[in-house]
């Protein structure tokens, strides 16, 4: 059954599983989308094709929270936050190698090939898309060399967040695409909080969510320290149908 966090009428925020599609492609697998969609025609009774509007992605390796839209009208505002960029999405990993800066800022050229693949290229080439992201970091450790980082993109591109630290020289640990993966082994980059504005009550809504990658657990302590600072002191009001 899908983690849900929050639902309501125009609303639902839930949090993808690693390893799990947010909307389907030509692999046939289900996606979260695809089991949220069924899970409000079953709960709800709704006759025919139930709408649910997807508002933004994560990769298939990578889990944590994502916003869906259960109306039009909160589909195209929720849109319009993501563009405008006051839909703040942002992020913990764990990155191989010590020594970065306390904070800084990540501007690449970024272009996908055929396969998929997305590297980092010369300014303006053609074709390619400006990415720029945030980084704090929350801390390192010298024994296992690695860091835990805290993102907040600027902007949305393909597997922006994995191709950015890896060229930096700080690949995400278990990055089987762009670093030293592993197989059975998930990734370490997980969408731990989600600030939207609620698309009908105009309310300010942060919504966190611990990761559940291995790699995290030796940072548990930090990241429940980091998440309780985002966290708000009560929970958004749910008006769920009946």
């Amino acid at each position: 059954m899908a983690d849900i966090v929050y639902e309501d009428n125009h609303l639902l925020i839930a949090v993808k599983p690693q390893g799990q599609l947010t909307q389907s492609d030509e692999t046939g697998d289900l996606s979260l989308h695809d089991e949220l969609k069924l899970y409000i025609k079953q709960k709800y009774q709704k006759p025919g094709d139930v709408y649910l509007g997807l508002v933004h992605r994560l990769d298939r390796p990578v889990g944590g929270l994502v916003a869906f839209a259960r109306t039009s009208k909160a589909a195209s505002r929720l849109s319009e936050q993501l563009r405008s960029h006051s839909m703040e999405r942002e992020y913990l990993c764990v990155v191989e190698g010590c020594g970065l800066p306390a904070e800084g800022s990540l501007i690449h050229w970024l272009l996908a090939d055929e396969n998929g693949m997305v590297r980092s290229v010369p300014p303006k080439t053609e074709g390619a898309k400006q990415a720029r992201l945030r980084f704090t970091k929350l801390g390192e450790d010298t024994a296992r060399r690695e860091s835990l980082l805290h993102i907040r993109l600027e902007t949305g591109r393909k597997h922006q967040i994995r191709v950015q630290l890896s060229h930096m020289g700080h690949p995400i640990r278990w990055d089987m695409r762009y670093g030293h993966g592993e197989k059975g082994r998930d990734i370490a980059l997980w969408g731990a909080v989600l600030n939207i504005t609620h698309p009908t009550k105009k309310e300010t809504m942060v919504f966190t969510s611990p990761p559940a990658s291995e790699a995290f657990l030796p940072w548990r302590s930090t990241i429940e320290a980091f998440l309780r600072t985002v966290s708000p002191s009560t929970p958004p009001s749910s008006n769920k149908e009946q």
